[in-house]
This record gives structure tokens, C-alpha cells and sequence, in this order.
């Protein structure tokens, strides 16, 4: 389909003067009209661009599969979800895994737990394997977006689980992948971390297990979720790039490989927009922008 010179051209003046994605929010309106919601156009749209806040957690809850695409069912599914939460929370409370001051994240994981057939017995609850932390830090980034704690949980539920199904048998390789982007972008950093021992130890549990939870604040954090409840998880790979790029100064003043992963385990707040946004733009770059249409 040819371009639309009028379009390009109203879309071109609403960046410059500052109102970006005014079109974007239109034509997600117009997605989110139809009944069915086609998944594979609300997937191309979160892919293409940052979802508008008063639509991100819908948008979510749908290609989750927490909402079917159906509109007209959706009250009575999201009853359904309700209900299914208050009795798991109650089975937890008479088997006394939970009490009234369980923190909500805890709450999630023993709910995840119970849901998933693997609830521990009540003496080792607080022994927490690797997987456990990867679900509890994932879970504190989910209650600071979303302040439903029924839709929090099945957020959490639905994002844990489509990532091990989908991204699973990806995530191991993940590391190289990033190796490979590096060499392109900036060989002479990717030299000084292999020299120092510091590329095998990058926090790649903190960026490919956790989705970058626990690293970004939420505002920047959603945005890369977006891109991964829509189907990439290659979005990680050069969200991790972008971060060795912004930083490669600091980096390579740093000789010895405690002090790279320290760094890069608490980086500066402030700059986590321009980091994301970047990530975006080389995402695209590499892999190339998928084709939009309504």
C-alpha cells in the first residue's frame, strides 16, 4: 500500500511540535473497536509503538489471553478471573501459607505456586530458588504499574508463563546474541570486556531472566514490556546494548570485572528514556519494523 503523502506529512508536524503518537493513539482506538480484537494487528501495533498509558494494561490483559478477544465477554471473564482469585487466596489462608500481613508479592508467588502444583511445604517457604527471585522481582515491578492487585496477579501469572513457553529455549542464548550486536556496534568496548573477564559475568539474569525488573524504573520499564508481551524478546538483547553503549566511557575506564557488574547492576535513574528509546531505534535497525495496517 502507498504511503500517504497528507498522512506522513500530519505525523511528521505532530512530532515536531512535541504531540508524537497522536496518530498511534487514533489508530489503536479504531483496533481496540473491533470485536473480535484481531491479536495479530494489536500485536503489530505494540511492536511498532509505545502503548498509550490509558490502554497499556488492557492491551496487556488481551494479548495475555487474560481477556478473550470477544469485547462482549470480557465483564464476565474478568469476573471469572476475580472469583478464581479470592478462592486461591482463601485455600492459602485456611492452609495458613498467608495471613493478612503476607506482603502482595509473596501472596503472588504462593498463589503462582499453588496454581502451578509446585507450592513448597510451610517449613521451607523461605527457602527461594533462583526462580522464585526472578518471579518476586518481577512481581514488585507489576505492582508499581498496575494498582488492581486481582489484575496485578494475572498479569504477573500470564507474563512468567508466556515468557518461559515462548522465550524459554532463547533465553540461554541470548548472551551471544548480545556478543554479536556488541562487535558490530562497538568492538573496542567488546574487547575490554572480554580482557577483563567481565563479559561472562554480566548481569544477564537480571536482563534476560527478569525482563529488566528491578533495573528500570516502571516508566521505562513498560515500554520493553510492551515489546515482549507482543512477541520479541529480542527486545532485551538490544535494551542491554544500548546500556553498555550509553555507559561505554564508564566502562571502559574499569579494569577489573566486580566493578563493570556492579555498575551495571545500579545504573543512573535518570537516563533510563533516552536508554529504552535508543534500544528501540536499534532494535528496528537490526531487525527491521513490522508492517502496521488497520
Amino acid at each position: 500500500m502507498a504511503d500517504d503523502p497528507q498522512r506522513n506529512f500530519r505525523s511528521a508536524y505532530y512530532e515536531k511540535v512535541g504531540f508524537r503518537g497522536v496518530e498511534e493513539k487514533k489508530s489503536l482506538e479504531i483496533l481496540l473497536k473491533d470485536n473480535p480484537l484481531d491479536l495479530e494487528k494489536l500485536s503489530t501495533f505494540s511492536q511498532r509503538f509505545p502503548l498509550p498509558s490509558m490502554y497499556r494494561i488492557h492491551v496487556w490483559k488481551v494479548l495475555l489471553g487474560i481477556l478473550p478477544p470477544h469485547s462482549d465477554s470480557h465483564a464476565l471473564v474478568g469476573g471469572y478471573r476475580k472469583e478464581q482469585y479470592d478462592d486461591i487466596v482463601e485455600a492459602l489462608k485456611v492452609m495458613r501459607y498467608i495471613n493478612s500481613s503476607t506482603p502482595p508479592t509473596q501472596v503472588y508467588l504462593r498463589m503462582f505456586q499453588l496454581e502451578s502444583q509446585v507450592l513448597p511445604r510451610c517449613s521451607e517457604t523461605s527457602l527461594l530458588d533462583e526462580e522464585n527471585e526472578d518471579f518476586l522481582s518481577i512481581s514488585r515491578a507489576m505492582e508499581e504499574i498496575v494498582d488492581d492487585p486481582v489484575d496485578c496477579y494475572w498479569l504477573i501469572k500470564c507474563f512468567v508463563n508466556q515468557f518461559q513457553t515462548k522465550f524459554g529455549d532463547s533465553v540461554p542464548h541470548l548472551p551471544k546474541s548480545l556478543e554479536h550486536y556488541l562487535s558490530q556496534e562497538e568492538p573496542r568496548l567488546l574487547t575490554h570486556l572480554k580482557n577483563t573477564g567481565a563479559l561472562a559475568q554480566l548481569p544477564y539474569g537480571l536482563w534476560f531472566r527478569r525482563c529488566f525488573a528491578g533495573c528500570f524504573p516502571e516508566s521505562s520499564l513498560q515500554r520493553v514490556w510492551d515489546k515482549v508481551i507482543s512477541g520479541s524478546c529480542k527486545i532485551l538483547v538490544f535494551v542491554a546494548l544500548e546500556i553498555l553503549l550509553s555507559y561505554k566511557i564508564m566502562l571502559m575506564g574499569i579494569s577489573r570485572s566486580e566493578g563493570v557488574v556492579k555498575f551495571l547492576c545500579n545504573i543512573p535513574q535518570e537516563n533510563t528514556d533516552a536508554i529504552v528509546t535508543k534500544a528501540i531505534d536499534l532494535w528496528h535497525k537490526y531487525c527491521g519494523t513490522p508492517v502496521h495496517a488497520i
